[in-house]
């Protein structure tokens, strides 16, 4: 079940909006690779807070710009 910026997992509710948007991102990702959404939420949120805590400006920037996240991304598949 891909996810979007207004249907996303509870657990994000209280996020920063672009970390928000990028845990999403992942976690559509790792859904297209296979994994459970009981597994991909707590990977995609992990690796969404260290992106934004090792993410330039630009890179932020470029990200918040870039479309939103959408239940019908494949990444790939």
């Amino acid at each position: 079940m891909p996810w979007n910026m207004k249907d996303y997992p509870e657990s994000l509710k209280n996020f920063d909006p672009l970390v928000k948007k990028k845990a999403i991102d992942i976690a559509n990702a790792l859904l297209a690779q296979g994994y459970s959404p009981k597994k991909a939420i707590p990977i995609a949120t992990e690796q969404a807070k260290k992106w934004h805590a090792d993410a330039s400006r630009e890179e932020k920037q470029a990200f918040d710009d870039a479309p939103d996240p959408q239940k019908t991304d494949r990444h790939g598949t």
